[in-house]
């Protein structure tokens, strides 16, 4: 074990909330279950679809990766929940600003094959239209999303909109003085904000015990800001959460923030070997708390499972990852000199030297 594990956190007996058990059982929640009590088991297998077809998604980006068509790729293998559930209970109007695994979330708002590798090919765009699927672009310095959120958040208030602003973020971010101060913010004006902790236990090669002795959603009330640390491996509870944190920011009470305590079952990138810092112990116990297997056992024991449920999502999520391959492997890479194109109305001497030197660098490594 290295040195940096820390003990295995024991979810199962702490304060999390939750509504389905590991073991597939439904769970009385006094907090929660007022927010779910219409949902019905097409719902439950709807969500079911969604989180199979985003892990066949995760794993197309991972062999995209490794076969050379993209450059990088952030797995979200193991945190299908928390992403599915809570972007599945926003309002299409609610604006999302993410950091870089929100696969999930992507999913869940429209995005189409191309969209999901776009950005990690290093094509032009910001990886999807964000107007179109009401996402920020993808952000890689972490943390910063946070304080995006909450500007437009404070934009939405002085438009008198009826929007929330939300931002992922990992546990690893919550360190950052950008997260900090985006909570202060948020909090000082009253901001329609949904502050979403994914929890994954693993900042890159640290684990989340090293940075905080305590449950990161401890954290918001110093802020002024209520908050729930809810199992990020239940789907269900991951919802209603959601919706309660919804409902706190739309009623005009200021912002929210939900801690989904999940688990990174694979590396942070596709650039990094969790094996140098993991323990194997802790990888099999998070196995057994793997949120689709959860949902399959709860829809399982109820009779709701049937197999042509199981077939037909396995259809759609093989056509999803063969669209998403098919739709990488034909992108067409815009000449190098165009990234001088469109940066200002008018003609620029500056830019047409910096366009003629970049040319000459160029034209040196041709005749290399």
């Amino acid at each position: 074990m290295s040195p940096h594990t820390t003990p295995i956190v024991d979810t199962e007996n702490d304060l999390t909330e939750r509504i389905i058990a590991p073991n597939g059982s439904r769970l009385s929640n006094p907090q929660l279950d007022r927010y779910v009590q219409d949902v019905d088991f097409q719902t439950l297998r709807d969500l079911h679809r969604d989180m199979v077809v985003v892990r066949r998604i995760d794993s197309e980006g991972v062999a995209l990766q490794r076969q050379g068509q993209l450059g990088l790729w952030a797995p979200c293998n193991g945190q299908e929940a928390a992403q599915v559930g809570t972007a599945r209970a926003l309002e299409k109007r609610d604006y999302v600003f993410p950091s870089y695994r929100e696969t999930g979330v992507m999913y869940a708002r429209g995005a189409a094959p191309g969209d999901y590798a776009r950005m990690w090919r290093g094509e032009e765009g910001s990886a999807y239209d964000p107007d179109a699927l009401r996402i920020a672009p993808l952000q890689i310095i972490i943390g910063a999303q946070t304080l995006h959120a909450v500007g437009y958040g404070m934009g939405i208030m002085h438009d008198g909109a009826d929007e929330v602003a939300v931002s992922y973020f990992g546990d690893g971010a919550t360190s950052q003085g950008d997260v900090n101060e985006a909570m202060v913010f948020a909090s000082s004006y009253r901001a329609p904000v949904v502050f979403v902790c994914q929890n994954n236990h693993w900042a890159i090669s640290e684990p989340v015990g090293l940075q905080s002795q305590y449950p990161l959603a401890g954290r918001a009330p110093g802020f002024g800001i209520p908050s729930m640390r809810v199992d990020g491996n239940d789907v269900l509870a991951c919802l209603a959460a959601m919706l309660w944190a919804l409902e706190h920011a739309r009623s005009g009470k200021g912002p929210a923030y939900l801690e989904a305590v999940t688990y990174r079952m694979g590396p942070h990138t596709t650039a990094d070997d969790p094996k140098r810092y993991r323990d194997d112990a802790e990888l099999a116990l998070w196995r057994e708390r793997d949120p689709i297997a959860r949902l399959e056992a709860h829809l399982r024991a109820a009779g709701e499972l049937p197999q042509e449920h199981l077939d037909a999502v396995q259809a759609e999520a093989d056509a999803v990852a063969r669209d998403m391959r098919a739709a990488t492997i034909g992108m067409v890479t815009r000449p190098a000199l165009a990234v001088f194109d469109g940066v200002y109305a008018e003609p620029h001497s500056g830019i047409e030297r910096q366009r003629a030197e970049y040319a000459a660098y160029l034209a040196a490594y041709e005749e290399a």
